[in-house]
């Protein structure tokens, strides 16, 4: 004899499998009106989408509803990593070297995106891609929204070419005359708002990389150090994670070896 509760889950199954094209064919909620939220007509003037604005939209749509993710944020202390900067540039300045945190961040991310390689990874629905190298994509800012110059293949070169490289990009960046194959691709993403003063964010995944990092602003801080109080640079930077690809232990393993790059700058050196 049949238990009750099995005819129960095979009736269930029914349910469900009779409902599913129902669902998986409801169309997307409409876009309402200013005017249905109240807002008079006449009230403002509307500038036209242009086909820029139009693809961030809608990609940072499907990636904010398509990919599971979820924020890591950690702070980490920056003023041997500001020394370091200060010696290079004067070291090197009569050969026009001028290296910025950002410059530092970006070897530091390939360099962890190499110690920890499983999470410099991609999903796909046949699998995980794990990439052969830390190919990251730099958010500019430009008139009318973001661009993502890449830096391909950063964890083999040094701190000069990355500055150099990354100074070219985004001076072509601003005026448009980047090719498709300069900021199409990359493995992942790093954006920068510290030189606009915002202290902590959390950005939205590019896909299909399996991480963004978002890097805000050094500022002094009051720390515990050696179990007195002390006055530190810190600078609180958020991975954004895939899950499919990143969970919570990989991604605090690739933030580890990231802050470890960062806090100790002759690490990437070697």
């Amino acid at each position: 004899m049949k238990a009750p509760h099995s005819e129960a889950l095979k009736q269930q199954s029914r349910e469900l499998t009779t409902q599913a094209p129902a669902q998986q064919a409801k169309p997307p909620v409409p876009f309402k009106s200013l005017e249905t939220h109240g807002i008079r007509s006449g009230s403002y003037d509307l500038v036209p989408l242009d086909l820029m604005r139009k693809t961030i939209a809608k990609r940072m749509t499907e990636s904010f509803r398509d990919v599971p993710h979820f924020p890591l944020t950690i702070d980490i202390e920056i003023d041997g990593l500001l020394k370091a900067r200060g010696d290079i540039n004067k070291r090197f300045a009569d050969s026009g070297v001028k290296i910025s945190v950002n410059d530092m961040c970006i070897k530091a991310a390939a360099l962890a995106l190499k110690l920890v390689p499983e999470s410099n990874a991609s999903y796909t629905p046949d699998g995980i891609a794990q990439h052969h190298h830390a190919d990251i994509a730099v958010a500019v800012a430009i008139p009318g929204g973001l661009i993502t110059p890449i830096i391909f293949a950063a964890e083999t070169k040094g701190l000069a070419q990355i500055s150099h490289e990354m100074a070219d990009l985004a001076e072509r960046a601003r005026n448009k005359k980047l090719k498709p194959e300069e900021f199409q691709g990359g493995t992942f993403s790093i954006s920068n708002m510290g030189m606009m003063g915002i202290k902590s964010f959390a950005s939205i995944i590019n896909e299909p990389h399996g991480m963004i990092m978002s890097i805000g602003a050094g500022e002094k801080r009051p720390i515990v150090k050696n179990d007195a109080l002390a006055i530190a640079t810190m600078m609180s930077v958020t991975v954004t994670c895939d899950h499919r690809v990143v969970d919570g232990a990989l991604g605090a393993a690739f933030l580890k070896a990231f802050r470890g790059f960062l806090e100790d700058p002759m690490a990437m050196l070697l």
